[in-house]
């Protein structure tokens, strides 16, 4: 008999089975698809040669993941990218604010007026982001806090919602990309513990960047499988799990599936029927002749752009996917053009490059023109430069990863108390009422990215069971 079963091979179930390996226990992962990844893979989605992540693509979380940072993920193959700026946002006027390693760049690109306030913000928590970032990213009870003064601290700044955060600066372009900041994980700006979203980026950007990996994102899952087969675990694909009596006999059973498919799975009736799904993503992958013809320089060189005239044409794309029903006039753009660092990623003098939106949730439509006319507006001739486009909306997302229910990439709304007690009100987040199944996807603490640590966590509730029995 298996000690442990994880039904779904994204980055949170590859890492359960990997924490539990190294500790000793059989292991064995089966995956839908014919290939393991989950949020993490790369396909050829337009044309032959150009390699795209249907998915996550920059990968600040990951590259300053504490469960990530503890494998040995280089000896498999995963190589980290560093484009000369982690992300840019650029004005219709030409201008940017940016998001450099360093703070003093990051700062100077606000203007005067508020570069004082952005390092007063950030400075004090650097010297000691990586004990912040294990205890922000180990929250609830997996393990008591290294440094509780200083994630107090951030609490205190985190906990409000981010329109407070953006007061404090005077000028646009600080406020405009905070609020682009705090749409990475489409939560409502007013929302609580916004704020905490907006810095937690900002403080990895300083601390290691937002790389990509070589090749694509389905280098992190492919090493995060070579580890785990390394250490005797195994995997299988072209696995569909539709009831718990499709998996062989195991101790403890894992998922890295919504917790509706969970609950459809184990049989658990409507122990997640309050657990809210939030809006979706209209998502495009583009092959192109050129770099992205962007209007302001630093764009021309950063990893991810984000696209948004103001903080108020951001807040107003958020409201409309999110609570208005409807899809953005002007949505707002997180765009990441992987090529700029990583030429593999494409045939030589063409690019890669991806944007998304946010609907509603299960949206229909077609927002390929919105989209593409917004980029006009920062990167004039860009529709010249395209050679083929893959798009997909919330129906072509959901049936590529089952995670994403109604096209939502966080795999549930992070916005509301969701936002960190998830998938219910409870201290013990990766347990269910079945006593031998766990629960270890995004829909758990610390919630969307690809980061690990909801598997790495929830491998901790698993190990602790399985020495019990």
């Amino acid at each position: 008999m298996l000690d442990a079963v994880v039904v779904g091979a994204g980055p949170n179930g590859l890492t359960a089975a990997v924490e539990l390996a190294r500790r000793g226990f059989a292991v064995a992962v089966f995956e839908a698809r014919s290939t393991v990844g989950g949020g993490s893979r790369t396909e050829e989605l337009t044309l032959p040669g150009f390699r795209h992540d249907p998915c996550a693509a920059a990968h600040p979380l990951a590259v300053n993941s504490p469960a990530f940072r503890a494998l040995p993920l280089e000896r498999h193959g995963l190589e980290w990218l560093h484009a000369e700026l982690p992300m840019a946002h650029p004005f219709p006027d030409g201008t940017a604010a940016v998001l450099a390693r360093s703070v003093g760049r990051t700062a100077a690109s606000f203007g005067p007026r508020d570069a004082g306030t952005y390092r007063r913000l950030v400075e004090p928590f650097l010297p000691k982001w990586d004990t912040l970032a294990r205890d922000f990213m180990s929250l609830p009870l997996t393990a008591l806090p290294r440094d509780p003064v200083t994630l107090a601290r951030f609490g205190l700044a985190g906990l409000p919602p981010s329109t407070l955060l953006m007061r404090r600066f005077r000028d646009e372009p600080a406020r405009a990309l905070v609020a682009g900041l705090v749409a990475h994980v489409m939560a409502p700006l007013g929302g609580f513990a916004t704020s905490a979203i907006g810095l937690v980026f900002a403080l990895a950007a300083h601390a290691r960047g937002w790389p990509v990996a070589r090749g694509g994102s389905q280098a992190i899952s492919d090493a995060l499988a070579g580890h785990l087969r390394e250490l005797g675990g195994s995997v299988h694909t072209d696995y569909e799990v539709k009831r718990l009596d499709d998996l062989p006999p195991a101790r403890a059973y894992v998922f890295d599936t919504s917790p509706t498919a969970l609950a459809r799975i184990a049989g658990l009736g409507d122990h997640y029927a309050g657990y809210r799904y939030g809006p979706g993503v209209f998502k495009i992958d583009y092959a192109l002749d050129g770099p992205v013809p962007w209007t302001a320089p630093e764009a021309r060189v950063a990893g991810t752009v984000q696209v948004g005239a103001s903080s108020a044409e951001i807040g107003a794309a958020l409201r409309a996917a999110s609570r208005e029903g409807r899809a953005p006039d002007a949505p707002f753009l997180i765009t990441v053009q992987p090529s700029v660092v990583d030429p593999s990623r494409a045939p030589a003098g063409k690019h890669v490059f991806w944007a998304y939106g946010h609907v509603p949730h299960g949206w229909t439509g077609d927002l390929t023109d919105a989209v593409e006319r917004q980029l006009e507006r920062f990167a004039p001739g860009f529709r010249d430069r395209v050679l083929a486009r893959a798009t997909a909306g919330p129906p072509e997302l959901a049936a590529r990863n089952a995670n994403y229910v109604g096209g939502d990439i966080a795999t549930g709304a992070a916005s509301g108390l969701q936002l960190m007690l998830r998938p219910k009100l409870t201290a013990f987040p990766y347990h269910t009422p079945h006593p031998a199944v766990f629960i270890c996807s995004s829909a758990t603490p610390p919630g969307p990215g690809v980061h690990g640590m909801s598997g790495h966590n929830a491998a901790k509730a698993v190990w602790k069971r399985l020495r019990q029995t």
